[in-house]
């Protein structure tokens, strides 16, 4: 028999959100009036999700809207195309979650899944809890202020646990831990977990409106998997052994997986799954097994059906699941797998994207007219998309924006590019001609061209429509004739628009790379336009430094240019402190004698080596 994978030598705790109904949830934070009604988020001609009072009335997802209607009348229907107000929703609150968390390392899963590694909180707080006092503890979300925080009770987790276990901690159960990674340390991190879970889904719902179902573990997996078990708005903790016990006992991580379909597994696709099917269900293999012929008459293989199935491994599901194009090692992952036993990190996402892309599917575009449309309009949501995520205000500048006669101006935020792609892509899908017999084919298939964008797409003044229309016009057009050299007839179904190649731009901010050049020649030419006069000596033009002074808007090219300006402080110096320039009065007092061979002023004590200086050949 095979051998089960050791855990990890470490306990991490993990917390996997799972926002209830998000794409339904976006609509009623806006409006609260449709929490109470059935409500149905529209994509083309289907029902892509629904809230909890349209499920209750009998409506699921992927239904067609016209058999929704029908099943409840009184269903209210949102548009749900433009994935904007979901992308800036999900965003605004993985920024709001990740400020709890401690480590940073906080992971989106789609918009609406979020991975948090919370590890180092649990650590901190179960060193600090009071074990004469646990009803009254107390829980530290920052180290510096140890009055920020929330009070729970710790003798009993917080919601529900696999298995069902007394919610009660015995005053035994708390004797000094081992500092190794025994199951009864385990069970402390995990239940304090459990309360920082339940404090955060309170949070989340009061100050942004949303309620999730969470899950508690030791890795993204298992957390993601128990968190299922109660839905929605609750939250499940996966209890300890999380080992096999001496006796050969299951740990509650094997008895919770065995019931699993072994296409809810993450990380077993479809791909994999249909081969372990077919495996299973074989009548070579069910000669061999009766519980792989109970499983033929099944429409679903567990998770136990595998595990349990005879000469199952690693090696066997190489043989199973190997072969051209799959991963190395993927016998040893998927074994892993249905044992639990997932050691990936919790991954920080970065705050800006790796690129922006923009689609959308099309049951035919066959004339060019309809394509350069579709064009316009997904590159216009491109470039809207590009300046929600990739710029920000800057703090210290502002634009005075009139207003009409008798009215008061306002001041509007000057914005900047913290990040600017380098290559625009665009993809397509046409759909592949009818078979022999008639049918339609289906394709998967994408065909993609790129190109360098152009920079008058980082115009911040420029309308987005008037942008879009120059961008389609003299670039995606003509890569659109590239990848379909055809005059017409093309059968589009999927059009994409894309910027990638991302760069940040140097600024002032933690992440940027470096500092922003553009900034640092702003702030030296503000320090080159003084308020007083230039001094002028018997080396500068009067004329050139009555000209800085009048003309302030003299560029500091203009100025850096003028040797006469920069040569005639020579004496009367000029130092900064803070933004304010103060006249130097070192050495104001430096007995001065003039050279005869250039005429400069040299202090008295450097006169000889000035002089070998002019002696100096050539």
């Amino acid at each position: 028999m095979a051998v089960v994978p050791p855990p990890r030598d470490d306990h991490r705790i993990i917390i996997h959100f799972d926002y209830d109904c998000f794409y339904a949830s976006v609509f009623e934070v806006e409006q609260p009036v449709l929490k109470t009604l059935p409500l149905a988020v529209q994509q083309k001609q289907i029902v892509v999700t629904c809230n909890y009072e349209a499920r209750r009335r009998g409506l699921r997802k992927l239904q067609l809207i016209k058999e929704a209607r029908q099943i409840c009348p009184e269903l209210v229907i949102v548009l749900g195309e433009d994935l904007t107000k979901f992308r800036d929703a999900s965003k605004s609150l993985y920024f709001f979650l990740r400020a709890f968390c401690w480590s940073g390392k906080v992971e989106k899963l789609g918009f609406d899944e979020l991975f948090l590694d919370v590890t180092d909180m649990i650590t901190y707080n179960v060193d600090l809890l009071n074990r004469n006092d646990l009803e009254h503890s107390f829980f530290h979300l920052n180290r510096q202020d140890p009055t920020l925080g929330f009070a729970f009770d710790a003798t009993g987790f917080h919601g529900s646990t696999y298995p069902a276990a007394p919610n009660v901690a015995s005053d035994s159960a708390w004797p000094s831990v081992p500092a190794g990674n025994d199951s009864h340390s385990l069970h402390i991190k995990l239940l304090v977990a459990s309360h920082l879970a339940a404090y955060l889904r309170g949070q989340l719902e009061e100050q942004k409106g949303y309620t999730a179902t969470v899950g508690i573990s030791t890795s993204k997996i298992l957390a993601k998997l128990v968190g299922n078990t109660y839905k929605p708005n609750n939250q499940t903790t996966l209890l300890p052994p999380y080992t096999a016990a001496e006796q050969g006992a299951q740990s509650s991580v094997l008895n919770f997986l065995d019931a699993h379909d072994i296409r809810k597994i993450p990380g077993i696709g479809s791909k994999l799954s249909q081969k372990l099917t077919s495996y299973l269900r074989s009548p070579a293999q069910s000669n061999l097994n009766q519980a792989a012929s109970d499983t033929a008459r099944d429409d679903t293989v567990t998770v136990r059906d595998v595990r349990l199935f005879p000469r199952m491994g690693p090696v066997l599901l190489d043989k199973i699941l190997g072969g051209p194009g799959s991963p190395k090692g993927i016998g040893t992952k998927v074994w892993d797998l249905i044992h639990g036993v997932d050691n990936s990190e919790v991954l920080q996402a970065r705050d800006l994207p790796t690129q922006i892309s923009i689609e959308d599917s099309y049951g035919c575009l066959s004339t060019f007219e309809e394509v350069r449309r579709e064009l316009v309009s997904l590159t216009a949501s491109l470039i809207r998309r590009m300046r929600a995520d990739l710029t920000e205000e800057e703090p210290d500048v502002a634009v005075a924006e009139p207003r009409s006669k008798g009215s008061l101006s306002r001041t509007i935020p000057n914005m900047r590019w913290i990040a600017r792609p380098r290559s625009l892509r665009l993809s397509t899908r046409p759909r592949p001609p009818p078979t022999s017999n008639g049918a339609q084919a289906p394709s998967f298939n994408r065909i993609s061209r790129s190109a360098p964008l152009p920079q008058y797409v980082f115009c911040l003044d420029a309308s987005i429509d008037a942008l879009a229309e120059q961008l389609v016009h003299e670039l995606l057009t003509l890569m659109f004739r590239k990848l379909h050299p055809e005059k017409a007839g093309w059968n589009i179904r999927l059009l994409n628009v894309a910027v990638t190649n991302m760069m940040d731009v140097a600024g002032e901010r933690k992440q940027s790379s470096g500092r922003d050049i553009e900034k640092m020649f702003q702030r030296q030419d503000k320090l080159r336009r003084p308020d007083f006069p230039v001094p002028v000596t018997e080396r500068s033009s009067p004329e050139t430094a009555t000209q800085y002074v009048r003309d302030p808007s003299l560029s500091s090219n203009d100025i850096s240019s003028s040797s006469q300006i920069i040569v005639g402080l020579d004496r009367h110096a000029y130092k900064t402190s803070g933004d304010a320039w103060e006249e130097s009065e070192e050495d104001e007092d430096m007995p001065c004698v003039v050279c005869t061979s250039c005429g400069a002023l040299i202090p008295h004590f450097a006169l000889v080596a000035h002089e070998v200086y002019h002696s100096a050949p050539d």
